[in-house]
């Protein structure tokens, strides 16, 4: 029986046989459901940078309030430039394992859409 092919990128490939995920290879017959998952991103660290560069600003000399700002600047960037993590869940008889991460939701919706295909195909 041939392999039909559902969806590749590079790096992924999904298959009504297997689901391989760079070096990573799935059985499809072993895969009972998949699902989305979406961690949001940290900003702890970019806060932190912002409060430390507010102090620094309102605390300082001329030159550290120079520093101050640059800091919370960066915090300010690190926010903005912050993005989601979607991930690829399948899973099992033995359990769930997280396939694949991407910050392209796009992509993940792709994969998960051919996955579902496979699992239908599959019957």
């Amino acid at each position: 029986m041939a392999e039909d092919v559902f969806y590749e990128a590079p790096g992924v490939k999904v298959t009504n046989a297997r689901f391989i995920v760079d070096n990573q290879t799935y059985a499809m017959n072993g895969v009972t459901s998949v699902k989305t998952l979406t961690i949001p991103p940290s900003y702890g660290g970019a806060i932190i940078a912002i409060l430390i560069g507010l102090v620094l600003l309102f605390a300082g000399a001329a030159g550290v309030k120079v520093l101050g700002l640059a800091i919370a600047a960066f915090g300010i960037f690190l926010i903005v430039k912050a993005k989601a993590e979607h991930v690829v869940v399948l899973h099992s008889a033995s359990g769930e394992a997280q396939a694949l991460k991407s910050t392209d939701g796009q992509h993940i919706h792709d994969v998960i859409a051919a996955l579902n295909d496979a699992l239908v195909h599959r019957g």
